[in-house]
């Protein structure tokens, strides 16, 4: 069994990834919706934005499958430190050459990167005794994660999205979330053992798991690289920003009920009822008519969208040792990075029709939603509800 001296989750304290974090998710934030935005302004296609999205993605996945190891190596502090600088440097680089091959290249260096950095914060707050703390500790990561890049948004309004300015803003926030790690020395996971997760444990993980995750992607990276664009085909720039930041504050405002109800609802029924919300917040978001309906339904979708990922991948550490929990948050996030590298072109090619888009988050919201059903019954016919047993709090 390979073993790599990485994890303990021997009291460590969440303070640095939690600040950390929410830095860089306003970077990401602001990143993310300005990419799809400037792509005129630089003398490129609109058309590059769907390759630019999975691209990043596709640079996730890679990443995924190495980070642990790198992690392993360094110490999750040092780790962070060197993932952050990687994302600087590509930042730096898009905002210097506005050539596609360019941005294709940046833009997967720096998923590579950002997986990186995915893999060292989440597996750092998940070193906690208790499934309860995990959870709690996960809403946190959530709601900093979302609530940066909700007020990333803001940063179209307030930058704009043409000239190197935008980008350069976006590289001192990437370079201001690696003093955190630098300045705080005390509190990162001590080094015992790290244990990779074979094969044979991989099928025992729960299905539920891995499609949470690869659903979550289908549907994040869609969101992500290709709802700005539809929101530009009836708004301006500083309007779509803030719609933008309404998605992303739903996903944040419903991280302390996705906490509470994970140890008490059964993992699958909860990413169903999820489900269920975003086919609700679509139909919302059509049939509105006026603003206040349609912001409410962008509100629930962001809420739906960004539910799924914390569910299943609690779901898929809940009966683990702490040396396996880098390994599971890897393969969560590799699951998730599938979802995310095939989503986008998909939704791209959906966009070509008139309401393509939305139509693309039904599929994949329905299609969920049958599934989890499906399992939650197949779950209560073996006895196995999914329920974690009460235990104390401890973060």
């Amino acid at each position: 069994m390979q073993q790599n001296p990485v994890i303990q989750a021997d009291r460590n304290s969440p303070l640095v990834p939690v600040i950390s974090l929410s830095l860089f998710a306003v970077a990401s934030g602001f990143l993310m919706s300005l990419i799809p935005l400037a792509l005129d302004a630089r003398g490129m296609s609109h058309d590059l934005a769907s390759w630019l999205a999975s691209v990043f993605y596709a640079g996730l996945l890679g990443g995924s499958l190495i980070s642990a190891r790198i992690v392993g190596k360094t110490g999750h502090r040092k780790a962070l430190v060197a993932f952050l600088i990687s994302v600087v440097g590509t930042v730096g680089l898009m905002a210097t050459i506005a050539e596609p091959a360019v941005w294709l290249a940046a833009r997967f260096i720096a998923g590579v990167a950002v997986a990186g950095v995915f893999v060292v914060i989440e597996s750092w707050l998940l070193m906690a005794d208790t499934e309860k703390a995990r959870a709690k500790r996960l809403g946190l990561y959530m709601a900093s994660l979302y609530g940066g890049s909700a007020l990333g948004q803001l940063g179209i309004g307030m930058f704009g999205t043409e000239g190197a300015m935008p980008l350069m803003v976006v590289a001192a926030l990437f370079s201001a979330a690696m003093f955190p790690p630098l300045v705080i020395r005390k509190g990162q996971p001590q080094a015992v053992a790290h244990t990779s997760i074979h094969f044979n444990e991989m099928k025992s993980l729960p299905a539920a798991a891995y499609i949470g995750c690869i659903v979550s992607g289908l549907i994040l990276g869609a969101i992500y690289g290709l709802l700005p664009l539809e929101l530009e085909a009836k708004y301006s720039h500083d309007q779509v920003g803030a719609l933008m930041a309404i998605v992303i504050l739903g996903g944040m405002a419903v991280q302390p009920l996705v906490s509470w109800l994970n140890s008490r609802v059964e993992k699958s029924l909860l990413m169903a009822l999820f489900c269920l919300a975003g086919l609700l917040s679509i139909a919302m978001y059509e049939i509105a008519t006026v603003a206040a309906g349609m912001m409410a339904g962008l509100f629930i979708l962001g809420a739906a969208a960004f539910a799924l990922y914390p569910v299943a991948i609690t779901l898929a550490c809940r009966d683990l040792s702490a040396s396996k929990i880098v390994a599971a948050a890897e393969l969560m996030l590799l699951s998730y990075s599938v979802g995310s590298v095939i989503g986008p072109v998909i939704a791209g090619e959906a966009m070509s029709v008139e309401g393509g888009l939305m139509f693309y988050l039904v599929i994949c919201f329905a299609a969920t939603l049958l599934y989890m059903l499906v399992s939650t019954k197949r779950n209560r016919s073996r006895g196995a509800n999914g329920v974690d047993a009460a235990l104390p709090v401890d973060i």
